[in-house]
């Protein structure tokens, strides 16, 4: 396989309020064509680091990428100290200054004399035409490896590569292409997950397998190379089947989705509908179940009853039941989601009760209890749970929690 790098340059990446998207849209590039990207690397605005960086890059990998540092200030730097590491001269290309001062003067105005610094071209690069800016990039074949320099705005890097240098990076790679997967898990946690699927996975070297948590679920992503898409993907198709019978039901997505469009894909086939009452998610169930196109089939309403007095003007929760077990209670959850699908008249009522935090827990009822329950004609079920984190990560948690027993439901 083909071993790209990618290097962002830049201070301002370094800042916290600011993200490399530029990498993450050329590696989904690059992984098309068959070229497997191993490292990517945010260097700010400094020669040494920069110029080291570029030394390493070249002799590591086969195709090196830069993203920033075209401009025509003093803190674009990209051009001169990429001349430096590769032991090249810069060279003032002219018609690449008229081409620059052309496009000022297209706007009525004079060029800059510092705008004649992105003129400056790396002996023996090609030049890469930006239409949409006036910083050119650069690309050149030095000892075995393709180097891309790319300006930064994505408006600008984005048809660069696509119409000049895609093509060439894709000869290089050959016939090989790759293909992902994302299984996602509910129900399950990170080192039980691995259990039961580590002795399938491990005696696989292609397709490649990684496990990660987020907030409330875990992700399994599949990566796969062949000489075609669909041979990688055939590949992803064994793995993927040979995990689903391991790990049963808890997966719920095959293909990246989020449990809400699943929910509301099976919603949809069954022609099943529902309703949800909500006191500690705030409405968050609801919001995500219409998030996903069409939901107006199957969701007909949400009802938000934070108070205890709500509970039972809305949702005709009894008043004994509150005053004997409390409003977060198994009791209370299972007659919220009867009151709900009572009155909206659903195939399904799904409520959730609870604390959220970070008040309002006791040593009986401790912050991060929840209680979800689901009710349709025939009978009621519900559970409970202790949910680890903080306010957002604990109402998030309990509305994954709760469309998932709603998904296993419609199983």
């Amino acid at each position: 396989m083909l071993a790209a790098e990618i290097i962002a340059i830049g201070s301002e990446l370094l800042a916290p309020d600011r993200t490399d998207t530029n990498s993450l849209w050329l590696t989904e590039k690059l992984n098309r064509i068959g070229i497997d990207v191993k490292l990517k690397t945010i260097v700010g605005d400094d020669d040494a680091r920069l110029e080291e960086l570029i030394k390493d890059a070249v002799k590591r990998s086969r195709v090196v990428i830069t993203t920033g540092g075209l401009g025509p200030t003093e803190d674009d730097i990209t051009r001169k100290v990429v001349a430096r590491a590769l032991g090249l001269r810069l060279l003032l290309d002219e018609k690449v200054l008229n081409e620059i001062r052309a496009r000022f003067q297209s706007f009525g105005m004079t060029m800059p004399e510092r705008n004649s610094r992105q003129a400056m071209v790396i002996d023996g690069a090609e030049i890469l035409p930006n239409p949409n800016g006036t910083a050119p990039g650069l690309y050149l074949e030095h000892e075995g490896c393709s180097i891309a320099l790319f300006p930064g705005p994505p408006r600008e890097m984005n048809p660069m590569f696509e119409n000049h240098v895609q093509s060439r990076l894709e000869k290089l790679a050959g016939d090989l292409r790759f293909a992902r997967r994302v299984l996602r898990v509910a129900g399950m946690g990170e080192s039980a997950v691995d259990e039961k699927i580590a002795p399938i996975y491990t005696r696989y070297e292609n397709p490649q397998t990684t496990i990660l948590f987020n907030s409330s679920e875990i992700e399994i992503h599949l990566r796969a190379h062949g000489r075609t898409e669909a041979d990688a993907e055939a590949l992803l198709d064994d793995l993927s089947l040979k995990i689903e019978e391991a790990l049963g039901n808890s997966v719920f997505s095959f293909r990246g989705e989020t449990m809400e469009e699943v929910v509301g894909r099976r919603l949809s086939i069954t022609g099943f509908t529902v309703a949800v009452a909500e006191s500690c998610t705030g409405g968050l169930i609801a919001q995500r179940l219409t998030n996903v196109p069409g939901s107006s089939k199957y969701f007909t309403e949400g009802v938000v009853t934070y108070s205890n007095e709500s509970k039972t003007r809305l949702l005709g929760v009894d008043k004994e039941l509150i005053r004997e077990f409390g409003a977060v209670s198994q009791q209370v959850a299972r007659d919220m989601a009867r009151g709900v699908r009572h009155r909206a008249h659903t195939d399904f009522g799904l409520a959730v009760t609870g604390i959220a935090g970070p008040d309002g827990g006791t040593e009986d009822k401790p912050v991060g209890l929840v209680y979800i329950a689901l009710a349709d004609d025939a009978h009621t079920e519900h559970k409970r749970l202790m949910l680890p984190g903080d306010r957002e990560l604990i109402r998030w948690r309990a509305s994954q929690a709760a469309l998932d027993m709603l998904r296993r439901r419609l199983i």
